[in-house]
């Protein structure tokens, strides 16, 4: 590819039968792997891939049971590192950037903690780095939501609230009908699998990173945000504007202060 694309360009491979979608946006740079959280899809970081380019290619998948990757039999942490490192290895990648936003941002630092000659850096959006919480899933509303209706007003109506959120990520049916870019119950075991104490695979390697704490956050407060940049070694802490979802929430913000760590990497 010769630039950068405001949609990527869409590509995909099958690890055990099960295909993983993913999208290219191009550009002659270094690769960065970005990796969305629950609820969302590879195509959410566009913006950071047109603010990044041409010096950095942003490969963003759907990651398993999300957007136009299929349903997967299970979602651990180990799971999702193997799914990257697959696409890694499918587009002869040796080394990149992994940065994730949050269970994405648990992945990034993991994979990093797997395989540390695949990772130059890592910036961690909004990634809990422990919650040993074992109540019931913050995300545990979506279980009231159809994973499929007849057409897609009966799916926006179904999901209520959240249809401006989603809307523009709902899939057609090849036989009729439409779905939600997740199933809700693969959502809810995959969310659970996020818990947990994370700090060791956090602290446990020395490249560059940058933590990205959002003031607003409902996820993370200013004290651990600031304790998970303080406990790891050659990390930066970068504080924006918005919510849980910095990325959408202050684009510009976000996309400033990527680039500003990026710039500092060799």
């Amino acid at each position: 590819m010769n630039g950068t694309s405001l949609t990527g360009t869409r590509g995909q491979l099958h690890i055990d039968g099960r295909r993983l979608s993913y999208l290219d946006f191009g550009g002659p740079g270094r690769p960065l792997l970005a990796l969305h959280g629950h609820l969302d899809e590879g195509q959410t970081w566009a913006r950071l891939a047109q603010a990044l380019a041409p010096q950095w290619r942003v490969i963003a998948p759907d990651q398993r049971g999300h957007g136009d990757s299929d349903r997967a039999a299970s979602y651990t942490r180990d799971d999702y590192v193997a799914d990257a490192i697959a696409l890694l290895d499918h587009l002869g990648i040796e080394q990149a950037v992994t940065l994730g936003h949050s269970g994405g941002g648990i992945t990034a630092f993991q994979i990093a903690a797997r395989h540390p000659e695949r990772v130059s850096a890592i910036v961690n959006v909004e990634g809990p780095v422990c919650d040993l919480d074992d109540g019931p899933s913050a995300l545990s509303f979506v279980l009231s939501m159809p994973y499929i209706a007849p057409d897609r007003q009966a799916l926006l109506d179904a999901i209520g609230p959240l249809a401006p959120v989603l809307g523009a990520k709902l899939r057609p049916i090849a036989n009729g009908g439409w779905r939600l870019p997740f199933h809700p119950q693969d959502t809810i075991t995959s969310e659970q699998g996020t818990h947990g104490d994370h700090w060791a695979d956090w602290t446990s390697t020395q490249c560059s990173a940058l933590f990205v704490l959002a003031r607003n956050s409902q996820v993370i407060t200013p004290e651990e945000g600031r304790q998970i940049a303080a406990r790891r070694a050659n990390t930066r802490l970068a504080e924006i504007d918005g919510d849980h979802f910095a990325h959408t929430t202050d684009p510009d913000g976000f996309a400033a202060a990527v680039k500003g760590f990026l710039d500092t990497l060799n």
